[in-house]
This record gives structure tokens, sequence and C-alpha cells, in this order.
């Protein structure tokens, strides 16, 4: 079992953080960056269905229980959580340090956009600002990136554990031969 999930949260985090990577010139797109990093989210999940099926047909014979495969989901998609936040810690603190600025003016814009008065753009302003100087911990950095796709992952194991999931086959006792 640890051999299935080690192989498959790796591969799935590998994905995960070179979808992110690829992602990059689409951050300037706040709108669009969105609806791709939830794409690539999902796509380094589907490992989490592949482990899943792995383990019942390889290890289970055919067979596991929704807990069973409930564990091996979540431990797949907790190593590939790992990987996302990692990646991302490197490449903010490393080369998109003013992420926060380009997402601060975007939220700002978007107030100012839809007709917000002065005192609620300001307030909003205040919040992002109080938000950035938190971004800037590393500890707190990673908790909020680890918020990001978990939830991601925690649906797709969910949905697998409830799809994947099979009893083992009873056998059936053998038949009386007729006398003849």
């Amino acid at each position: 079992m640890k051999k299935i999930i080690l192989v498959f949260g790796l591969i799935s985090g590998a994905i995960s953080s070179i979808l992110m990577i690829a992602t990059i010139p689409f951050a300037d797109h706040m709108s669009h960056s969105l609806v791709v990093g939830y794409a690539t989210m999902v796509a380094s999940f589907l490992l989490v269905y592949f482990g899943i099926r792995s383990y019942r047909d390889n290890v289970g014979a055919g067979s596991i229980s929704f807990g069973k495969a409930f564990g091996i989901g979540i431990c797949i998609t907790l190593i590939s959580c790992a990987f996302y936040v990692l990646t991302w810690e490197i490449i903010y603190f490393n080369f998109m340090h003013d992420f926060m600025d380009k997402y601060n003016a975007h939220v700002i814009d978007k107030l100012q956009a839809s007709g917000a008065t002065a005192a609620a753009i300001q307030a909003k302003i205040q919040q992002m600002n109080e938000f950035k100087k938190s971004y800037e911990n590393p500890f707190f950095n990673a908790a909020i990136t680890f918020i990001e796709p978990f939830p991601v992952g925690l649906l797709i194991t969910l949905i697998s554990a409830a799809v994947l999931r099979k009893k083992p086959q009873q056998q059936s006792p053998p038949s009386p031969l007729p006398a003849s």
C-alpha cells in the first residue's frame, strides 16, 4: 500500500508542480488564471483515482472498502498538496514576489468597477494590505496555499472512493451434483 501511495502521490505532485510552473504566464490575467489553476489541480488529482484503482486491482484482489479507498486517496492527495505548496513557496518568494500587489490591484479594480463606495474601497485596501503582510510569513503562506488544492483533492478522493469501492465476491457454495 505504501508503495502505491508514494508512487501515485509523487506522480500527482510532479504533475501539479509542472502544471503550476507552465501556467505562470497566465498569472497576469487573474480572471483566467483561476480557471486554469483549478483545471490543472483536477488533472493532477486524477492520479488519486488511478492509485485507488491500482490498489484495488493489484493488492486488494479486486475489492476495496470505502474507508481503505479513502485512506489511500487522501494520502495521495496530501503528497500532491505538499508538492503544490513547495512549488508555490519557491515561485512566490523567488520569482513572483509582486504577486500580492498584482492580486490586490485586481481586487480593487473589480471593486471600483462594481460601483463600490469610496469607504468600502478604502476598507478593502486596508484589509488587503494586512493580508499582504501576513502572506509574507512562509508558514501562513504555506497554510493559505495548502487550502487551495486540498478541497479539490478531497472531493476527488471521496468520489473515487465511492466509485471504486467493491466488496469481495462471495464464493457460492458448490451445487450438489444430481444423483445418477
